[in-house]
């Protein structure tokens, strides 16, 4: 199976659970369950892909502080093989607060540099030892873009919430030739995605949570993908970074792009039932299992 480098992507979360968001105006909480622990994109990334059985190499920034050494002790006792920067802003970290609907406000708490202190040695090593690259679009990765120029595999970025003009996707945009991205702040998705089709990119997903996804390929090809129904909404955080993994699965087994769509809504799914980043039944044998049951009869 192909190597999978992931560039960027690892906080630690205070995630607060209510029954709904509060309302602005000044209140008082009495009830407010959280959990903590490794967030992020690349680590939700990471985690799923490792589960699925892709090697995968997670190259991202910690601090040199008790929330970094919880991130990688985390991320190595599930599997993950990292490679860490360390950051002298310290450890990134979130507070989300979260409704039972699954949606969520971010509050960043603390930042990461914009900028670290690369062994370019290392990261040309990890980028000869892989045949993938995902590209995220965290402030320290953008330096990293000038090593990725004669990459000769496949360079995914997801753009989250990308709203089709915002001039800082833009460097991560023109890096890589495959797009994901959420229409949260795209009324209307599909001329976007033509847009970046005609910039050449060889794909573009987007995804829609519990209404779906949208793909459209370099022929211009439109394909729908109904979401899979969670039986509960436990934890939202991690489920489109479970929906991207479970699609790559399905891309570099060079399976159709329908059924990588249905990986990915299979791994989001499951991903909203569970807490933290990943399901802990998330296996490449469950995953096949699981799409003979809803799609194979189609």
């Amino acid at each position: 199976m192909l190597r999978t480098l992931i560039l960027g992507g690892t906080t630690f979360d205070h995630i607060v659970t209510l029954p709904e968001l509060p309302a602005p105006r000044p209140q008082t909480i009495h009830r407010a369950p959280f959990h903590e622990g490794t967030g992020s994109t690349g680590a939700g990334k990471a985690l799923a892909l490792t589960k699925l059985g892709l090697p995968t190499t997670l190259y991202s920034a910690v601090g040199d502080d008790a929330y970094g050494r919880r991130i990688v002790a985390d991320l190595a006792a599930q599997g993950v093989r990292g490679r860490y920067v360390l950051d002298p802003a310290g450890t990134e970290r979130h507070i989300n607060l979260m409704d039972a609907r699954g949606q969520r406000i971010s509050l960043f708490i603390t930042q990461a540099s914009p900028a670290l202190a690369y062994d370019h040695a290392e990261v040309m090593g990890l980028l000869q030892a892989s045949e993938c690259v995902v590209l995220n679009i965290v402030s320290y990765c953008q330096p990293l873009i000038p090593l990725l120029r004669n990459y000769p595999h496949p360079i995914w970025t997801d753009l989250h919430d990308y709203d089709g003009h915002n001039p800082y996707h833009e460097p991560f945009i023109a890096a890589a030739q495959y797009i994901h991205l959420s229409s949260d702040n795209l009324p209307d998705h599909r001329p976007v995605m033509q847009r970046l089709r005609a910039a050449g990119k060889r794909l573009v997903v987007c995804t829609h949570g519990a209404a779906g996804a949208t793909l459209l390929t370099a022929t211009g090809q439109w394909l729908e993908q109904a979401a899979v129904p969670a039986p509960v909404v436990v934890d939202s955080n991690g489920a489109g970074d479970n929906f991207f993994a479970g699609f790559l699965y399905g891309f570099l087994r060079q399976e159709p792009a329908q059924k990588c769509l249905q990986y990915g809504a299979l791994c989001g799914s499951w991903c909203v039932g569970a807490p933290g980043l990943v399901a802990p039944h998330l296996t490449s044998p469950r995953l096949e299992e699981a799409w003979q049951q809803h799609f194979g009869n189609l």
